[in-house]
């Protein structure tokens, strides 16, 4: 006799979670990609992923939108997600550290409302006035880095699966 599986509602639950993409761009010297603000702090490219979109997907469409750098979802490597709340009690920002070593042209400053310019760091000086998501994202990249101080967790992305790495607070 078959069984019937109850009907369940489709509509989804009021956000509590805001995702996106924190990208390391990495040139041919090893560099990173980051842009000044015009609120004075340094930062990744990045931004939300959108409904029905992969995080590699986003972000290369952010990376493509922020600095007019070009590359493909194969190029992107998901190397851990980081959970806080350091802009919102009331909403959890999950950020998807992402890393790009394959990418074509020059950066170009595309969102000049939002980006002065965009340069090029070596690891060992990178800017101090770091966004705090960055700072995290650039921390699952290099270990090494100083972390931004903040209520976050950390989790690694080993094959392909969460690994639940340095869960709870940590600090730098």
């Amino acid at each position: 006799m078959p069984t019937t599986v109850p009907h369940r509602n489709a509509k989804p639950p009021v956000a509590q979670a805001s995702l996106g993409a924190g990208v390391v761009v990495l040139d041919e010297a090893g560099r990173v990609l980051l842009g000044l603000h015009r609120s004075g702090v340094w930062e990744l490219p990045g931004g939300a992923v959108e409904p029905g979109e992969s995080v590699e997907e986003a972000a290369v469409r952010e990376l493509a939108e922020e600095t007019t750098l070009v590359a493909e979802p194969a190029d992107v490597t998901v190397i851990g997600f980081v959970l806080d709340t350091a802009a919102s009690t009331e909403l959890t920002r999950v950020s998807a550290a992402t890393v790009i070593r394959a990418h074509q042209g020059t950066p170009a400053v595309a969102e000049p409302d939002k980006i002065e310019r965009w340069e090029w760091f070596t690891p060992d000086r990178l800017p101090e006035a770091l966004f705090v998501p960055s700072g995290q994202v650039l921390r699952f990249w290099r270990p090494e880095l100083p972390s931004p101080d903040g209520p976050f967790h950390r989790y690694g992305v080993t094959s392909g699966n969460a690994a639940g790495h340095g869960r709870g607070r940590v600090q730098g």
